[in-house]
């Protein structure tokens, strides 16, 4: 049977904004990033400026790799009680993929108009110009 995660509220996280207990609301799930601090690439005042918040849009504004999205699984430790919780607006929908094949098939697309317009360009210039 699987465990339930452990519920918070907002006002009993919004004291822990300290660098020996700091925690972050991030889409409605609770993160405990006190060890992360001094890892976090971005310096550990950007964590602590939102300590004991919603961080959902500053971490969404920032455009964090897959890799920090799996990264922060770790310091997972619960979730929001339905009460506290946020609508998730879709500009702040998780929006990542792992999808390679389909990134790989944008990948050409990206280089083929303007490669069709050079050598639009090209037919045009030598015909107005021979």
């Amino acid at each position: 049977m699987e465990e339930q995660p452990k519920l918070f509220t907002r006002e009993e996280l919004k004291s822990r904004c300290t660098r020996k207990d700091a925690v972050l609301i991030i889409h409605n799930e609770v993160y405990d990033v006190t060890k992360f601090l001094a890892e976090h690439p971005g310096g550990e005042e950007v964590l602590l400026e939102k300590g004991g918040q919603d961080a959902t849009e500053s971490f969404e504004d920032v455009s964090h790799s897959s890799e920090a999205r799996s990264l922060m699984e770790k310091y997972k430790i619960g979730d929001l009680v339905e009460a506290d919780r946020v609508q998730s607006k879709n500009a702040f929908a998780p929006q990542w993929s792992n999808d390679q094949a389909q990134e790989q098939g944008n990948a050409w697309t990206s280089w083929l108009t303007p490669l069709l317009l050079g050598v639009a360009a090209t037919i045009l210039y030598r015909y107005l110009f021979a």
